[in-house]
């Protein structure tokens, strides 16, 4: 049974730091007072009056003010001049917290090694330290309010910042009784927590300083893939659990693609193969509108329905179908309008039918003549299901071949199923390996395996039959990738003068979901 959690006070620290806090990419604050382990609190966002003063009015917007740039590192500038645009006149409480330890530091040498560990700048925490001649490190749990609460009109004095508070005195009506938390919310997992709590105490310089740089400028990007992106370097960077990764949101269109494709929408269907083969990284000037990738357009009477120019070039018809047969005039309907539109280009470009329904035997042997692919509407799904789900799993120039070569026909489309079975197979084989060094990590009490051991271990678990055992190379090959900085499955230690002896070690798995069903067992 969950526990209830009551709160009767809060902590008054800068609003910037508190949207740190909630974003993980801070785990301890400096308050002015001690804290004692096992507190819990609500988190208050306090603005300075001064700062506030200098966000200009007729824009709504903070500029870029001396009183913010000393304070905080400068990846967290616009976060920090955005919060301080966002709690002017209005406080909202988002968060409360635990506190897990709190120690006092007094020397120079701890404050900027703090500073390369955290937010604030070393000037910023030199200052804090001759004030106060010493400071307070608490480390706290962070956890979301399920329903936030907003505060009007409440100023807190600046003696406060660093101190509690009382919610009644915030708002007697609202805050008359402790707040009641009912549900748990951990911005980041115990793990997460657990290693950079462990950092923090120990003082070890962060590992990645230029990626948590990269992080802050692709989190004030609004793309979606950018999100993505922002999300594997949080988990990278330890600020996320990989368990908690979101999900593409492009998967609830990419799920549809088989239930269109086997109705009578032809001109729907038409648009998910062009937002599908954009998914995949083929791109299209647009210039011609008869022969274009535009999702929100298509071919229409006397266009093609769909055409790509990079990496390499695609031209295709869509037949979306409920129970019909295929005829002949969708592929012959493919070379009239590829002749027109394309010219020359149509003879070097692939040629693909996608359709749901069987072809009768004429088009059969159009298709087969012409070498033309036909794709399943379930195939294409499935294709494209694996790009949202490992975005860098397909190497279209290795698509190509496949394509281009036969069969032809109908049965096309066991070549493409084969070429998504061998990529799953690949990530797999990826995802044991991590499970091999992690077991093997967890065996030696933490410390690093070599590439010899790893090697080992793994044919033993995983390489049992001829076909699927590695060489001491390509499992080193792979260990190799799996710990470059872009992909952060592993961490490496290099023994340049044999790289046998070169040491690797677990820093996140590598999730193979296909459905309900996880490809890669634990070992």
């Amino acid at each position: 049974m969950l526990e209830i959690v009551s709160l009767d006070r809060a902590l008054c620290l800068p609003a910037s730091d508190v949207a740190a806090l909630l974003k993980g990419q801070l785990i301890v604050a400096t308050p002015k007072v001690s804290v004692q382990k096992g507190w819990t609190f609500a988190l208050y966002p306090c603005v300075d009056a001064a700062k506030t003063a200098q966000i200009k009015p007729e824009y709504h917007q903070p500029t870029l003010s001396l009183a913010i740039e000393p304070e905080y590192h400068q990846q967290l500038l616009s976060l920090a001049q955005a919060t301080l645009t966002a709690q002017a006149g209005t406080i909202t409480i988002e968060a409360w917290a635990a506190c897990e330890n709190c120690v006092m530091l007094h020397e120079t040498g701890q404050i900027e090694t703090l500073s390369d560990l955290t937010v604030w700048t070393k000037n910023s925490l030199k200052r804090s330290l001759q004030e106060r001649q010493h400071l307070f490190l608490a480390f706290l749990r962070v956890y979301q309010i399920p329903e936030s609460i907003t505060v009007s009109g409440h100023v807190v004095t600046s003696e406060k910042f660093g101190k509690f508070i009382s919610l009644s005195v915030l708002d007697e009506q609202q805050f008359c009784k402790p707040l009641k938390v009912t549900q748990i919310l951990p911005v980041v997992s115990d793990r997460v927590f657990a290693q950079r709590k462990q950092q923090l105490e120990e003082m070890r310089p962060p590992p990645h300083p230029e990626l948590e740089k990269l992080h802050s400028a692709i989190a004030q990007l609004a793309d979606p893939n950018a999100k993505i992106l922002e999300h594997d370097l949080k988990v990278f960077l330890g600020w996320a659990d990989s368990c908690n990764a979101q999900l593409d949101p492009d998967l609830k269109w990419i799920s549809t693609i088989t239930s269109v494709g086997n109705s009578s929408d032809g001109n729907l269907f038409e648009k998910l193969v062009r937002k599908s083969f954009i998914k995949l990284g083929f791109t299209n000037s647009n210039v011609n509108p008869c022969a274009s990738l535009d999702p929100e357009g298509c071919g229409g009477a006397g266009g093609l329905d769909f055409y790509c120019e990079e990496p390499y070039k695609i031209v295709g018809e869509c037949k979306a179908t409920k129970t019909d047969t295929v005829p002949s005039t969708t592929p012959a309907q493919l070379i009239k309008l590829g002749l027109r539109h394309l010219q020359e280009r149509y003879n070097t470009s692939i040629k693909i039918i996608m359709a749901a329904g069987e072809l009768n035997w004429h088009a059969r042997d159009t298709t087969i003549g012409n070498k033309m692919n036909v794709m399943r509407p379930e195939t294409l799904q499935k294709l494209v299901e694996l790009k949202a789900q490992h975005p860098g799993s397909i190497n279209l120039l290795e698509l190509k071949p496949c394509l281009e070569n036969a069969p032809f026909g109908e049965e096309a489309d066991g070549k493409v199923i084969q070429f998504v079975e061998q990529i799953w197979q690949r990530l797999k084989v990826r995802s044991q390996v991590i499970n091999a060094v992690q077991a093997l990590q967890e065996n030696l009490n933490d410390n690093h395996p070599t590439a010899n051991d790893i090697y080992i271990h793994y044919n033993a678990i995983f390489g049992k039959s001829p076909s699927v055992r590695l060489s001491e190379r390509s499992a080193y090959n792979l260990l190799i990738e799996l710990s470059s900085p872009l992909s952060g499955h592993l961490g490496r230690v290099q023994k340049e003068d044999n790289w046998h002896c070169d040491r690797f070690y677990f820093l996140r798995d590598l999730e193979v979901n296909r459905g309900s069903e996880r490809a890669a067992s634990k070992v």
